[in-house]
């Protein structure tokens, strides 16, 4: 097994990877740029090490740098966690040219598979059903003319893309162009590649994904699917699993395709093979994610594993110690994404400091993230906080449960769409299961009650106020305490217990 781990990402994520580090006995490494320096990964790893600016692309996305902190702590493997240079064959790739080992698939496995593009080209050869589009990334002109051959909406999308990055839905010939150059730039800024490719957009998919895993030993295994169709803008928000739709021969028959696409490409270490299902249950194949995906935690509390650890475990050079056979869900689970944005203004990014927050618990509740109380969210990266997971025996459990903890919930200073998924979790249609991949963006489109939303924002004022006021309080008496002369042992009790009354109260603070 591994001594020392880099991790190199920011954030939960981050979170997430030395924690199973710790578990396993393995040393964490972390990387920061300058205003991550009191992340709470940071604060929580064994070592850590600065690596330039705010700005991704002179920190977290330079291989330089991250291979340079990895030879100079002594790492013997990198996990890349996901986004940034998590599908970048480059990575890979350096590490091997220095010796350490790369926690997830090779660089060519990356470029069989992880490139959107090549991954299609693929899947033809195995006739494993696509959507029509291009099968190479395609300049603007030729991509233009496709379009109206085609006929819109068509999807632009990044070749080394993810998470809704470098994506764009173009409905008519006029957006194109604004649309193509728009994709390209967000595409260079989050992975260093402005390459695109174009899909036909089918009307009302669902986003169905298998995750597989697969050993240096030949066993390639499906762990079962997970619904992602409640997306904004293409990214997505609430992820579930098993989805509402998926019969077992789906089920079966979507597995098999994912696994043949691994074997294939001859992957190694955890994978996501996602796919487009319309109404008549077809599957198409959309893309594979060479890495750890956002939403794995739903995957992990339906089959009781450890994604974590079993990518390191594979890495290691370790066996699965199971087939796909012997796996069997059970229960249901369901995450929100709890972001640091005003969903009442358009989802405006709200960086800030957290003045105080709680978060829930109780049975079926999970919650990663890479926060704490006092910390100042910035607003150079994905505004992602927490991810929220709940999971009980039937989806309706499921739904309940993470109502309850979305009512525990609260965090001051900055504002979340934790509200809006209180909404969601209300909405006939999602409890039904009648979703779909333009859902939500439909779905919030629709006319509210006039008074709801200037309520909404009275309440978080006065909200917002009231904490800066117990804050201030909370303030004053610990300057008061520090400052005060010795007194009898009571009153200093006392004096104590009135601190205490009052930051629970800040607590409360919803």
């Amino acid at each position: 097994m591994f001594k020392k781990i880099l991790i190199a990402n920011r954030g939960e994520i981050a979170v997430r990877i030395l924690r199973a580090c710790r578990e396993l006995g393995i040393r964490s490494v972390a990387v920061f740029s300058e205003v991550d320096r009191k992340s709470l990964h940071v604060r929580l790893a064994d070592e850590a090490y600065a690596i330039g600016p705010a700005p991704s692309r002179e920190s977290y996305l330079r291989i330089d740098k991250l291979m340079g902190v990895a030879r100079r702590a002594g790492c013997d493997a990198v996990h890349p966690g996901y986004g940034f240079l998590a599908e970048n064959p480059a990575l890979p790739q350096a590490c091997r040219e220095a010796d350490i080992t790369f926690i997830g698939p090779s660089a060519g496995a990356m470029e069989a598979l992880g490139s959107k593009t090549a991954g299609r080209q693929l899947a033809r050869r195995l006739e494993v059903p696509t959507v029509p589009g291009t099968n190479d990334p395609t300049e603007e002109p030729q991509a233009r003319a496709l379009s109206q051959s085609m006929g819109y909406p068509v999807l632009l999308k990044a070749v080394a893309g993810g998470g809704g990055k470098g994506m764009r839905l173009v409905c008519s010939h006029a957006e194109f162009e604004s649309a193509f150059r728009e994709a390209a730039s967000e595409a260079m800024n989050a992975f260093g590649d402005e390459r695109l490719y174009l899909e036909k957009y089918l009307e009302r998919p669902r986003h169905i994904e298998i995750q597989i895993l697969a050993d240096a030993h030949g066993r390639v295994v499906s762990l079962g699917e997970r619904e992602c169709s409640v997306q904004r803008r293409h990214q997505k928000v609430i992820e579930e699993a098993p989805s509402p739709i998926v019969t077992p021969e789906l089920r079966k028959r979507m597995s098999e395709a994912a696994v043949r696409l691994a074997r294939a490409g001859g992957y190694v270490n955890a994978g996501t093979v996602e796919f487009l299902v319309d109404q008549n249950l077809n599957f198409y194949f959309l893309e594979v994610n060479t890495r750890l995906q956002v939403e794995h935690p739903v995957t992990e509390q339906v089959t009781g594993l450890d994604l974590v650890k079993l990518q390191i475990a594979i890495a290691a050079g370790h066996r699965l110690p199971f087939a796909w056979e012997s796996i069997t869900p059970r229960g249901h689970a369901m995450e929100v994404r709890l972001y640091a944005e005003d969903p009442e203004n358009n989802f405006f990014p709200s960086p800030g400091k957290i003045l105080s927050r709680h978060t829930p618990g109780g049975p079926g509740i999970r919650m990663d993230e890479g926060v704490y109380e006092g910390w100042t969210v910035p607003n150079d990266y994905d505004p992602l906080l927490s991810k929220l997971i709940a999971w009980g025996n039937s989806r309706e459990e499921t739904i309940a449960r993470l109502r309850r903890a979305l009512d525990e919930y609260t965090i001051t200073g900055i504002r979340t769409n934790a509200g809006l998924f209180r909404r969601i979790l209300e909405e006939p249609d999602f409890l039904r299961g009648e979703i779909h991949t333009r859902w939500l963006d439909e779905w919030l489109r629709r006319p509210r009650a006039p008074s709801s939303a200037p309520q909404a924002s009275a309440k978080n004022s006065s909200i917002e106020a009231a904490a800066a006021a117990i804050v201030a309080a909370v303030w004053q008496a610990k300057q008061s305490a520090a400052q005060a002369p010795s007194a009898s042992s009571d009153r200093e009790s006392a004096s104590r217990w009135k601190l205490e009354g009052r930051r629970e109260q800040l607590d409360r603070v919803p």
